[in-house]
Parts: C-alpha cells; sequence; structure tokens
C-alpha cells in the first residue's frame, strides 16, 4: 500500500514532479472589531473556552497569554481554493481583549509541487478568501456586540497569512527545501508561480530555524513553509504576529487622520486667534483621548503574548517581527505619539496664550471704561 505522503500523480514538474505532496494550509486572517471587548461578558454571550498556549516539555509554565483570549470553535467554512477546488475547511477564531479577532483555518492538500505553486500564487490575492472569513465570522460578530467597547468593523482592515505544513519526513527535509528544493520553497514563499531570480531565492530563504534535524520554519511576509507534526503553538505564534501588525497598522492609520486634523487645527488657529480659544477644546480633547488610547493599545497588543524562557518560541517570533517589520511599526507609532504630543502641547499652549491675551484686552477695556466714567462725572 502506497504511503498517503507521497502518492503518485500524472505530473513532470520538479524533482519531486511524480509525487504527490501532502500537508495542510493554514490559513490566518485577523480582523479589528473595536477598542475593547468585555471578556467576561463575553464568556456569558457565546460558548468559548480559554485559549492556552500548548506546552511541551522544553516551555515553562511562565510561558502564554496575558490574558488568555477566547477559543471559538466556528462550523467549518467552505472556501474556494485553485487547485483544491471548494473546501470544507475547520475554523477556530480566537478572540483577544484588545478587540482583535483571529480565524485560523485548516485546508488539506494533496497536490504536485507545481500544483502547489499555483495555489501559492492564487493566493497572493487572498479577497476572495478573506470575503469568505468574514461573511462566516459575521453571526459570532453579533453575538459578541454587546461586549465590544465602541465597535468598528471596517471592509479595508484585515491581514492575510497562510502556512503549507508538511509532515517531516521524507521525500521532504530540511536540506532538500534549503538546497535542491530553494527555488520551489521560495516560490510558496512569495506566493509566486514564476521563476524567481538567484537573490530573490536567498532573500525568501534567508531567515529559518530547526528545533530538530527534521523539522524546518521559513517565514516571509505573506506566508511560512513549516516542517513540523505537533506544531499547534508554532501556528499560535504566527497567528499572533499576523494579528500584531494588523493592530500596529490599525493605530498607525489612526494616527496619521488623527495627526492632519490636529495640523489643520494648529492652521486655523494662526488664523482666526478669537474663535479657536472657544473651539479648540473638543479636537483637543479627542487627541488627548487617542494619545492614551493608542499608547493602551500599543502596550496591549505587545504584552499579551509572553514567550519569555522558551527560546524556540521566542525565535519563531523575532523571525516573523523581522519578517513583518514590527519593530520598524512599533518606532514609527513611537514617533507619531511623540509628534502628537508635541502638538497637543502647541495647540494647548496657544489656547492659554489666546485665552490669556482675551483676557488682558478685556481688563484693558474695562480699565479704559472706568476712566472715561469718571471724566465724564467731573
Amino acid at each position: 500500500m502506497s504511503n498517503p505522503e507521497t502518492q503518485a500523480v500524472p505530473s513532470g514538474d520538479g524533482q519531486h514532479g511524480m509525487t504527490a505532496l501532502a500537508g495542510t494550509l493554514h490559513i490566518c486572517v485577523a480582523f479589528d472589531w473595536g477598542d475593547e471587548i468585555d471578556m467576561e461578558r463575553a464568556r456569558h454571550l457565546v460558548p468559548a473556552e480559554t485559549q492556552l498556549l500548548p506546552r511541551r516539555r522544553r516551555t515553562p509554565s511562565s510561558v502564554g497569554y496575558r490574558p488568555s483570549p477566547l477559543r471559538i470553535v466556528l462550523p467549518s467554512i467552505a472556501v474556494k481554493l485553485p487547485e483544491l477546488g471548494e473546501v470544507l475547511a475547520p475554523a477556530v477564531a480566537t478572540v483577544f481583549d484588545f478587540a482583535a479577532v483571529s480565524v485560523r483555518l485548516q485546508a488539506p492538500f494533496l497536490l504536485s509541487e507545481a500544483s502547489l505553486l499555483r495555489l501559492a500564487a492564487a493566493l497572493a490575492d487572498p479577497n476572495t478568501v478573506t470575503r469568505t472569513v468574514r461573511a462566516a465570522l459575521e453571526p459570532l460578530y453579533r453575538q459578541l456586540l454587546p461586549a465590544v467597547h465602541d465597535p468598528l468593523w471596517t471592509d479595508d482592515l484585515s491581514e492575510e497569512y497562510f502556512v503549507f505544513q508538511f509532515p517531516p519526513r521524507a521525500p521532504l527535509l530540511p536540506e532538500e527545501l534549503l538546497e535542491a528544493e530553494a527555488a520551489w520553497t521560495a516560490g510558496l514563499l512569495r506566493l509566486e508561480s514564476g521563476p524567481l531570480s538567484d537573490d530573490e531565492v536567498g532573500e525568501a530563504l534567508r531567515l529559518h530555524l530547526s528545533y530538530s534535524p527534521e523539522d524546518l520554519f521559513v517565514p516571509d511576509w505573506g506566508a511560512a513553509v513549516l516542517l513540523d507534526a505537533a506544531c499547534e503553538e508554532t501556528l499560535q505564534t504566527i497567528e499572533f504576529a499576523n494579528l500584531q501588525l494588523l493592530e500596529y497598522r490599525h493605530i498607525d492609520d489612526r494616527l496619521d487622520k488623527r495627526l492632519a486634523d490636529a495640523y489643520g487645527l494648529v492652521q486655523a488657529a494662526s488664523r482666526r486667534r478669537v474663535a479657536f480659544w472657544r473651539s479648540h477644546d473638543r479636537p483637543l480633547r479627542a487627541l488627548g483621548e487617542l494619545k492614551v488610547e493608542a499608547n493602551g493599545l500599543f502596550e496591549r497588543t505587545g504584552n499579551v503574548l509572553k514567550l519569555v524562557g522558551d527560546q524556540y518560541l521566542a525565535r519563531v517570533y523575532r523571525l516573523l517581527a523581522t519578517r513583518f517589520h514590527l519593530r520598524e511599526w512599533e518606532r514609527s507609532i513611537q514617533r507619531k505619539l511623540e509628534v502628537v504630543e508635541g502638538v497637543y502641547q502647541v495647540i494647548a499652549d496657544q489656547a492659554v496664550n489666546y485665552r490669556t491675551e482675551f483676557l488682558e484686552i478685556i481688563v484693558i477695556l474695562l480699565i479704559l471704561l472706568e476712566i472715561v466714567l469718571a471724566l465724564v462725572r467731573h
């Protein structure tokens, strides 16, 4: 009886062209639902369990989520995938206290190398998958809506990531994927079916790690290749990093919009001094609230997953953070928060100065009025 991981298929592509490679495509889609979720209330609204980070013997008890998100099993989602057709994929939603949710789908495959590359290339445009997942998530969103503070679920804010997971055995071995099959592996990572240059292949495979001689993790911006069997904790780390990227994008976009409004307020102040000191309060208050909210969300998003003590998962996260440019996003957000602080201070100082000037004018007018009245009496 043939091995299910290596069934023959009619194809002449690649070194393993006559072999169908078995594995699982993990589809991660992250959304933002609002500012915050009351987790205690959410537990009473839907059947859910606390999401715990799976542990191996190497994993200390200190590694995990703070606070723990909610894990909600969804009905299987029918998703259309090139080369696979319509797949009824098991789905799980993970809901975090900062009102972000990640949905992970699992789609088993048995495809040739060429078919896998075509599937990867089709995933470069994830809009169909994202719309399907969003539609399937709508009932859960409506159920949890009473627990969401300031709910806002926009169509243009999502983050997708794909993981091609293979069992750690022949014909796919770490050295094969990184050397003889390097171009094919890079195609999966870059979601590209066409040939890539040597430089592009080298860059796609530059970051990788292994815990044992048989497993391998190679991440890129939009996809990862994973050789592993018991990999739930790795998948959760990938899912969280993808969610963190979404939240950083969300914070950055909001800061951009509010800063544009703040600059307009400063310019208006220079033209309409008298009106400004009466009309600045609401924008100034909104700017201050945004500063507090962005700082709070930034801190909570960055501190939810504690990986100190598990060197492997910490390295997985660092590779993902490098590919997602999370440190650059953090620095950008910090700079913009400093700019918000500066603009806030400028507007506040201008308001104080204008009020002071106005009061001084009133005092002068009152003194003049008193002098005039005194002269009239005499």
